[in-house]
């Protein structure tokens, strides 16, 4: 037989075996190459070669999957974060945006758009050295132009919380990766400010567009892009593709849904038409207990409530330039009534402007209820047969503060103050405040997403803030030296020193500080609230992927 007929033979019968082999083999085992080798024309010797190639299954990219909704009791009124009025807004816009560096549940930061920072030996300067790769959500590039530009921006008198951003003196460009950020004096409250405030724009975009369009359809670097905004029903913000925190957000897309109704946001909980419901009051978390699929959660926060003087615009000339006048309505209301009535206990009594838990909490006694202490603090003030005054509130802003606002207004008609209370909607309330156009009574409450209170001072008190109708020279001071005294403990007793002062001052009766509760259902994984109510939704994740 010639040696080709031959070895036709034996590639044949490998052939047929290695087919067989293939067809019996389940679809793990490695697939065998065979080889056959000629040493000359006339085959001698076959000899087979096996090389195993191992087939393993490439791994798909990282989806987000599913939807996530989230109820806000009230409608938003901007979603550009330095804008944002109140602490929903915040939470809701904040999703678009990241800082340079992120806030730690203790009080800490970790790296965000910087990866690092060192402070100048005179504590002056913090140098900030960013992150590379990163990119806006329509692919402008983020570098240290986009940290100097968005100060600038946002230092802008017109801006709400400008004061975030004006707490820097300055802000320059040392390369494209590194940006250094001066004070006029050591601060101790910079990096809080830039961790809790600062956004990061494009400065191309938002040139483009101009601020009304920005403010519409805003752009950062953050987990989430906008999607679309209808006012006065919802706003959906979508997955970032191209997220700098690989593996991450977790959720493809997130709804929140505006329901300024309690019985409605109860409803779409049990209907499962949303997935956090934040505010509930204690009858509505009380209702939803053995909710199938639904998880009651419970904390305490640090938002103080207050009934609020104005001595900058509608209260000059008032009565309320009497600090007898002052010291009067914080004895004719019974606060521990009403949490027991309205709370059903799950409040406590706020003794001043600084929250438990606080840097340099006093842990005073709070002020006794004493109708007829009110009374003569109002005859010694001229006031024997008392006054009239308006009075107003954010209707349905807070869980139950309609009927905490009814109770107030009844207990001060009852030492002499007359007021009939104004109920206004929420959004355009706090409008008014920033506008310095609401009576000179108002009820209203500020959170501290700092471990301390500097910022609800500040904010509620400092001259020319958004937000502060009382101006006291004195005290105005002792806020401003909060910033610059850097040592702890020295801070710490400067906040003693200010609580006194407020206690003897008043510019506020101080109210209650309530707990939170909130329904999450079952399907959420990794949702975890803090003490200001604010949240992170980047590494939230829903089980079923709906």
């Amino acid at each position: 037989m010639p040696a080709t007929s031959r070895l036709w033979r034996i590639v044949s019968a490998l052939t047929v075996f290695a087919l067989a082999a293939a067809a019996c083999a389940p679809a793990a085992t490695p697939v065998v190459q065979t080889q056959v080798v000629k040493e000359t024309e006339i085959v001698k010797e076959t000899q087979i070669v096996q090389q195993e190639v191992v087939v393993t299954a490439t791994p798909e990219p990282f989806k987000p999957v599913g939807t996530l909704r989230i109820a806000l009791t009230t409608d938003i009124a901007a979603i550009e974060f330095p804008q944002a009025p109140e602490r929903q807004a915040a939470n809701a816009s904040w999703t678009l945006y990241d800082s340079l560096i992120a806030p730690l549940p203790d009080g800490t930061f970790e790296p965000a758009l910087a990866e690092s920072w060192e402070v100048s030996p005179d504590g002056k300067a913090y140098t900030f050295h960013l992150r590379q790769g990163v990119t806006f959500h329509n692919g402008e590039p983020f570098n240290a132009d986009a940290v100097v530009y968005s100060w600038q921006v946002y230092s802008q008198p017109d801006v709400r919380y400008a004061t975030y951003f004006t707490i820097a003196q300055s802000v320059e460009k040392v390369d494209d990766h590194t940006v250094t950020i001066t004070t006029e004096q050591p601060n101790a409250l910079l990096l809080p400010y830039i961790a809790n405030g600062w956004a990061i724009i494009p400065p191309k975009y938002h040139a483009e567009v101009g601020l009304q369009k920005f403010a519409e359809a805003p752009v950062g670097t953050g987990p989430f892009m906008f999607k679309e905004w209808i006012k006065g029903d919802h706003l959906t913000v979508v997955a970032n593709p191209n997220y700098w925190r690989k593996g991450y957000p977790k959720v493809a897309e997130v709804v929140f849904k505006f329901l300024t109704d309690s019985a409605t946001r109860v409803a779409a909980v049990q209907a499962g038409d949303v997935d956090i419901s934040p505010r509930l009051t204690t009858e509505d978390a009380q209702s939803l207990l053995g909710e199938p699929g639904v998880q009651i959660i419970r904390y305490p926060t640090s938002r103080i409530y207050y009934l609020a003087f104005n001595n900058v615009s509608t209260g000059q000339g008032t009565p309320l330039e009497d600090v007898k006048v002052r010291q009067a309505l914080a004895y004719a209301i019974d606060m521990d009534g009403i949490i027991q009535a309205v709370f059903s206990g799950y409040a406590t009594r706020a003794v001043g402007y600084v929250a438990p838990g606080e840097l340099g909490f006093d842990n005073a006694d709070p002020v006794p209820y004493d109708p007829d202490k009110a009374k003569q603090l109002l005859a010694e003030a001229g006031y024997p047969d008392g006054f009239e005054m308006g009075y107003a509130c954010p209707e349905s802003g807070y869980p139950k503060i309609n009927d905490v606002c009814l109770a107030i207004e009844q207990q001060l008609n009852a030492v002499g103050i007359r007021t009939k209370l104004d109920l206004q909607e929420a959004n355009a309330y706090w409008d008014r405040e920033a506008k310095k156009e609401l009576p000179p009574l108002f009820v209203d409450s500020w959170s501290a997403t700092l471990p301390e209170a500097y910022a609800r001072l500040q904010g509620a008190l400092a001259k020319d803030e958004t937000y502060a109708n009382w101006y006291d020279a004195k005290l105005d001071k002792m806020i401003s030296d909060l910033q610059i005294t850097v040592d702890t403990n020295a801070r710490a007793a400067l906040y003693g020193e200010i609580q006194k002062y407020m206690r003897e001052n008043p510019p506020f009766v101080y109210l209650y500080i309530p707990e939170a509760f909130e329904a999450v259902s079952t399907r959420v994984q990794n949702y975890r609230p803090r003490s200001a109510e604010n949240y992170y939704l980047w590494d939230v994740s829903v089980s079923d992927g709906q």
